[in-house]
């Protein structure tokens, strides 16, 4: 029988992997003192309580959900254009919208389903974020006369729940083509610089703040702290997502979906794959087979160390392919980059068919993918920077 292949995109991890074997379905999720949600309960493990991030094609819209991992809250980044229907069934503590490098009033410029307004939870707007959310609610925003980029500094009006005891004025980052004029009707502006009349807004009682900067650079030296009281403060997180919890969780659900199944995994050396593939072996055992396929463009003495220092060591049964030959033979003339990584990922595929198709009792397919690598393929929202072999090199046709 052919291996199930369910691709799930799991960011839990600041560098995050693909697993083909779902995780953590069915779940539900702790609602904030405001959410519209009827049937408040306890959480259970803590990834329940969840911060998502609708991405807006900003160049950090990675980095605002790392922050909000380090401050022990799991965070998903999901499309902007995610519908509110589907963000409500995520049960999130939270929402932050991202920056983007679009004019709000631009054609076809991104907007939010404007239904995740009435969520009932608290949503943090950053850079295009705020001017959206300014925008969306009746505020006014123009383009400022001068584009903002560079360091700025923050007089602190009002400091609220985000700036409380931080001092009145504070160094920031900003990058921005349009500004907010006029904060919608509810909110009170929090903060100002010189060229930025609306650099911060606030509407408490229904959860709703807008930075004008980006707190998640590190030329926003309070940034951090101020995503952490968003999040614990704001959403009313309690912060016990942690790396050892992920590892709880992930074995526990492993074992749910697979049951006494057997799951197959790649393995092409790195540290994506290998982390899976521990990972699996950990919570199934012998269940698991990986596939080492050694296309011979590893480093010195690499493909030993797949064998002997992580599956003998480890002890996962590894099937071990030797095609180096077919991968070089693919490769001969090929001087463009795209097209080597494109044909390395066909090979590699079609490697692994081959040998799968003969793993008795497979249902489950496993693939580690490092989050990054997706961004860089290419998405909704970001241009693809370059092809990796495991995301945007893989054929159409695949039967895996």
């Amino acid at each position: 029988m052919r291996p199930k292949a369910v691709t799930v995109l799991d960011n839990r991890a600041t560098h995050s992997y693909n697993l083909c074997v779902p995780l953590l379905s069915g779940r539900s999720y702790a609602p904030p003192p405001v959410s519209v949600f009827s049937d408040p309960f306890t959480p259970v493990n803590p990834s329940d309580e969840l911060v998502i991030v609708l991405d807006f094609g900003a160049q950090y819209t990675q980095l605002i959900a790392r922050r909000i991992r380090e401050a022990s809250v799991y965070c998903e980044i999901l499309p902007h254009d995610t519908p509110a229907e589907e963000i409500a069934a995520r049960r999130p503590v939270g929402i932050i919208f991202s920056g983007g490098p679009n004019s709000v009033y631009m054609d076809g410029a991104p907007r939010v389903d404007q239904g995740v307004y009435g969520l009932g939870c608290p949503v943090l707007g950053i850079c295009y974020g705020h001017q959206l959310m300014a925008l969306q609610l009746g505020g006014r925003v123009r383009p400022a006369e001068a584009r903002e980029y560079g360091p700025a500094m923050l007089d602190i009006r009002e400091p609220g729940a985000l700036f409380l005891g931080l001092g009145a004025q504070q160094p920031c980052w900003m990058s921005h083509g349009d500004t907010v004029l006029e904060a919608p009707a509810g909110f009170g502006v929090l903060a100002t610089t010189p060229t930025t009349p609306v650099a911060a807004m606030a509407d408490p009682v229904r959860g709703f703040y807008g930075v004008q900067f980006h707190p998640e650079v590190a030329h926003t030296p309070f940034g951090a702290e101020m995503l952490r009281r968003f999040v614990r403060d704001v959403c009313g997180a309690s912060g016990l997502w942690t790396a050892s919890s992920i590892v709880d969780e992930s074995v526990a659900a492993i074992r749910r979906q697979v049951g006494g199944a057997g799951v197959v995994c790649g393995v092409s050396g790195g540290v994506d794959s290998c982390t899976v593939a521990a990972l699996a072996h950990r919570a199934i055992g012998d269940q698991l087979t990986c596939i080492f396929v050694d296309h011979g463009l590893l480093r010195a003495h690499e493909a030993d160390e797949v064998r002997q220092d992580f599956a003998a060591a480890l002890g996962i049964r590894l099937i071990s392919v030797d095609a180096g030959g077919r991968f070089l033979a693919r490769l001969a003339g090929v001087t463009d980059p795209e097209t080597k990584r494109k044909a390395i990922g066909e090979e590699f595929v079609r490697v692994f068919e081959e040998h799968a198709g003969a793993v008795e009792g497979a249902r489950f397919l496993a693939q580690g993918t490092l989050y990054p690598d997706v961004i860089e393929s290419g998405t909704k929202t970001a241009a693809t920077i370059k092809t990796h072999h495991n995301v945007g090199g893989l054929p159409d046709d695949m039967w895996l």
